[in-house]
């Protein structure tokens, strides 16, 4: 059986317990609530000892097994929970979880905790042969269209009533961080009187718990997502963090854009090119979005532009950076704020 994470409550609600669960993930807050589920559930059945096992470089797989078949000194059913930190069990876990699943014990829970495993390893035998014997959980991100409505039941549950403009001013502070969400709603908890939240009170009593640092800025301005960019930047500002810095990152990304757009031009294929250029795989999305969006010309004049901008924070031209690092970001997006035309003019010292 395969579920949703919002899907779990019903299921353990119904009952009985599955004899194996593997929750795989990459949002923390979504597989951490659904492992506490599991365990909590369990404990009121019964489950009253928990075994930790964590399969590492070099860890033995036949102690799974060996803890499925041992009962302790009071015989009291046990939880075994695996967690595998790169979700690959290699040959000898896959067998040992196949046959687990294939007879488990019924004095056992087994609980498979893994990050997000790729479509190939969904089809894998070992997760195919927990899906028939117990229950695989998948959670998935929130999705921002969704974040309010996600964010307007946990206020509801929490027994806050607030307003749909209040709702959305903590969705865009949180930008999408559900542990931030999560936070900030036991905050309103302790502070906010009965009645509704409005929007100037979110305003006030929430902070802003969006994670702006240089990386993110430099992977929404791939993106194209102006919005997004130009607040991180701002949020970098108010943070005190140094322009030098964020000037550092966006030339190195631009010179990777430029090599790679040569490339492409001169008639490379595109996974080769960014393989050449050692770019990661979780990043190539991103890339692969600017060099469609961004010409070699439009990538050399924004160069430029990251040239004037070290001049500015060198002392050596009169201008503001963080003006500057603000067109250059959106220039990135593929927002038109500076033409060929009047470059020279927005550079002259």
């Amino acid at each position: 059986m395969r579920l949703r994470t919002e899907q779990l409550s019903e299921h353990l609600a119904q009952g009985p317990l599955a004899p194996v669960y593997l929750i795989s993930g990459d949002e923390p807050l979504l597989a951490q609530e659904a492992a506490d589920h599991i365990r909590n559930t369990a404990r009121a059945e019964g489950f009253n000892e928990r075994e930790l096992l964590h399969a590492e470089p070099g860890f033995d797989w036949d102690t799974v097994l060996t803890e499925a078949n041992s009962l302790s000194l009071f015989a009291e059913k046990k939880i075994i929970e695996l967690r595998i930190a790169n979700g690959k069990p290699g040959d000898k876990g896959s067998r040992v979880l196949q046959e687990y699943a294939a007879n488990p014990s019924p004095d056992n829970l087994l609980l498979i905790i893994t990050p997000k495993l790729e479509s190939t390893a969904t089809r894998s035998k070992w997760v195919k042969s927990i899906e028939a014997a117990g229950v695989f959980i998948q959670a998935w991100p929130v999705p921002p269209g969704q974040l309010p409505a996600w964010i307007g039941k946990r206020l509801q549950q929490a027994g806050i009533q607030a307003s749909r403009q209040a709702v959305d001013i903590l969705a865009d502070r949180v930008e999408g961080n559900l542990l931030a969400a999560v936070q900030e709603i036991e905050k309103l908890k302790l502070l906010l009187p009965e009645g509704e939240v409005d929007a100037a009170t979110m305003s006030t009593v929430v902070a802003d718990s969006a994670r702006f640092n240089v990386f993110a800025l430099v992977d929404k301005a791939l993106e194209g997502d102006a919005q997004g960019a130009s607040r991180n930047l701002r949020g970098l500002r108010d943070e005190g963090t140094d322009a030098t810095v964020i000037l550092w990152a966006l030339a190195r990304e631009l010179r990777t854009l430029i090599k790679a757009r040569e490339s492409l031009d001169a008639g490379d294929h595109m996974d080769w090119v960014l393989k050449n250029l050692g770019v990661w795989e979780k990043r190539k999305r991103p890339v692969k979005m600017a060099l469609k969006r961004l010409s070699i010309n439009h990538l050399k004049q924004m160069l430029r532009l990251a040239g004037g901008i070290d001049r500015v924070i060198k002392g050596m031209r009169t201008a503001n950076p963080w003006d500057d690092l603000t067109t250059l970001t959106l220039m990135f997006c593929g927002s038109p704020v500076l033409q060929p035309a009047n470059l020279r003019l927005a550079l002259r010292d």
